[in-house]
């Protein structure tokens, strides 16, 4: 299909699906080209993507710069919740309409993800594995290790997937703590989890899981300060976005003892943003850390959902149907002509 006998093109400028199958249909099927490109930065956004009339992202930044090069763009349908990689305010003054997808299509599997990295963490499933597969064959190699019940998991945020954790949680008899200014004490406590202050949360907690988002005001906020803060034999769980704690700061913690260890679905660097990353991070050289890959999203069911979701979403837009999953409002604001 070209440019004249279609209704316009979509690029998809990153994913690491595999194919474009799923997209490819639903565009085509509507009548528009679809592009696939393999963007790693806002410059090669530019370059790929000046002329198109939709864009789906999943790590590469569409900031400012990009969204003023854009002649026709009037969709970026996010793969994914969060929408930190895109400019929305410049979005929006442009008049290009932001879509993401709602927390239900990953939900679970980060609830599950939580769970199982703070339970690996907590019962050193890690270190027994590595100890064993170099032979040696004893239970005092994960010392020490404190029974769950009676402990104090906190969960920074509270929204449908920390729901989701603190509801798995309590079934193995911890008390569950939440920090979240956006909720009311009356809905937290409604859930039988106990509201309390961030400066309570740090200093209390025996696990602190942290599912919120990433923004100017959660960038760093696990940094050398409010890791001193913790116990000594406290345990950070990240599944949320990796520049929320500081590496480097993390690093620090870890081998002075500050606290006990760390699960991590993230690193502050997103390896996944880079062109030729090198495992070079000094975390991975520690004994008492846990790294996945970015994977708490995943499941078969959840990744088809999302892509599902994006191409939809821009279809919707670029055919005047409008959004179902709008992150931000265009109906007032004039298009430049």
């Amino acid at each position: 299909m070209t440019r004249t006998d279609s209704r316009g093109t979509i690029m998809i400028a990153d994913s690491d699906f595999g194919d474009v199958d799923i997209e490819r249909a639903i565009v085509e099927g509507a009548g528009f080209e679809l592009l696939a490109a393999r963007c790693k930065s806002e410059d090669e956004v530019i370059e790929r993507g000046r002329d198109v009339d939709g864009v789906l992202n999943q790590y590469a930044r569409v900031g400012a710069r990009a969204i003023d090069a854009f002649t026709r763009c009037r969709v970026i349908a996010r793969y994914g919740t969060g929408v930190d990689i895109v400019d929305v305010d410049a979005a929006t003054r442009r008049g290009i309409q932001v879509t993401n997808a709602p927390n239900e299509w990953c939900a679970e599997e980060v609830a599950d993800h939580a769970v199982a990295l703070w339970l690996a963490a907590a019962r050193k499933i890690c270190v027994y594995d590595r100890a064993t597969r170099q032979g040696e064959w004893r239970w005092q190699s994960g010392q020490p290790i404190w029974r769950l019940r009676g402990r104090v998991l906190g969960v920074l945020s509270f929204g449908a997937i920390a729901q989701l954790i603190a509801e798995r949680a309590k079934a193995f008899g911890v008390e569950v703590w939440a920090h979240d200014p956006f909720v009311g004490e009356s809905e937290l406590r409604s859930r039988q989890v106990r509201p309390v202050s961030f400066d309570q949360l740090v200093e209390g907690a025996d696990y602190l899981v942290i599912q919120a988002p990433l923004t100017p005001g959660t960038h760093h906020t696990f940094d050398r300060a409010t890791l001193r803060r913790m116990k000594p034999t406290a345990v950070l769980v990240n599944t949320a976005r990796g520049p929320i704690v500081e590496d480097a700061a993390l690093h620090q913690a870890l081998v002075e003892g500050w606290i006990g260890g760390a699960a991590l679905d993230d690193l502050e660097e997103e390896p996944a943003k880079q062109r030729d990353w090198q495992p070079r991070n000094p975390l991975f050289s520690l004994p008492n850390v846990i790294v996945t890959p970015h994977a708490a999203y995943y499941s078969e069911q959840a990744v088809e959902t999302v892509r599902r979701v994006a191409a939809e979403e821009a279809v919707r837009v670029l055919t005047g149907q409008g959004a179902r999953y709008p992150v931000n409002d265009v109906t007032s604001v004039r298009r430049p002509g």
